[in-house]
């Protein structure tokens, strides 16, 4: 392996040690701060909430690379404890992957699927920006007490050349992440859901939650980013996961 290769590994692996320590200390916090719905605006404040300070639009026909979608279905037991469904992912992210590529093939840019061997590669990537994503969707999304006063509302988020690997690899300028979580109530779980509503104690049946980024591969600056939180949708179902993505890549920048 070449040095420069081992130096970015390096750096990658200190900044994902950070991130995590940072995260665990906002721990369940930042979990319910997420789940706070976006105070109220005006289209335009939203608009510019979601894409970095000077940056409007893409240029049609410019590059962009489509990571592999990071999701994982779960099956929440009766007492609420989220087990992995193999099954059900393989489902989701096919369904996912045929609606991302068809949103974004629409755009006019040239964008390509990365393949998931490939994408093998960028493991420390797509580490690095789900965590990076989870404290947007706290700091920035979420807002209100977790804001940070340096950002002052701006979305000003960069990886700095932590993402050049990939620009190196694939020759694009963009990259599109997307990472979703998804769980879905099993039968016990809503046996104990109906025996819980009669004690006048609500249960959750299963959230549905993702992140969306567009990022910059040259300077590392996230360029728009998106989420989705909400207890409805089924990834599992080729309409209904069609239309969860269409929901997280609302608000992706016009391409002139």
């Amino acid at each position: 392996m070449h040095t420069s290769s081992r130096e970015h590994r390096s750096r990658l692996r200190r900044a994902l040690s950070v991130l995590c320590c940072f995260l665990a200390a906002a721990g369940s916090f930042g979990d319910v701060a997420a789940q706070a719905p976006a105070a109220p605006a005006a289209s335009a404040s939203l608009e510019s909430k979601y894409l970095a300070p000077g940056f409007t639009q893409l240029a049609k026909g410019a590059r962009v690379v489509i990571m592999p979608v990071d999701v994982e279905l779960y099956s929440l037991s009766a007492g609420g404890v989220a087990e992995p469904r193999a099954d059900w992912t393989a489902a989701a992210l096919g369904h996912m992957k045929s609606a991302v590529t068809a949103r974004i093939g629409a755009t006019g840019l040239d964008a390509t699927t990365m393949d998931e061997a490939t994408a093998d590669e960028f493991a420390e990537q797509v580490g690095l920006h789900a965590a990076v994503a989870r404290s947007i969707a706290l700091h920035h999304a979420a807002g209100g007490p977790w804001a940070l006063p340096s950002k002052n509302g701006r979305l000003d988020w960069s990886f700095d050349d932590a993402m050049r690997p990939l620009q190196e690899k694939t020759g694009a300028r963009y990259a599109l992440f997307i990472y979703v979580r998804d769980s879905y109530a099993s039968a016990e779980r809503k046996a104990a859901m109906v025996a819980m509503m009669v004690l006048g104690v609500g249960l959750s049946g299963g959230t549905q939650s993702g992140y969306a980024s567009l990022i910059d591969l040259e300077t590392g600056r996230v360029l728009w980013f998106n989420r989705l939180l909400r207890v409805s949708g089924d990834l599992r179902e080729s309409g209904a996961a069609a239309e969860s993505m269409a929901a997280l890549l609302t608000g992706f920048p016009a391409v002139r």
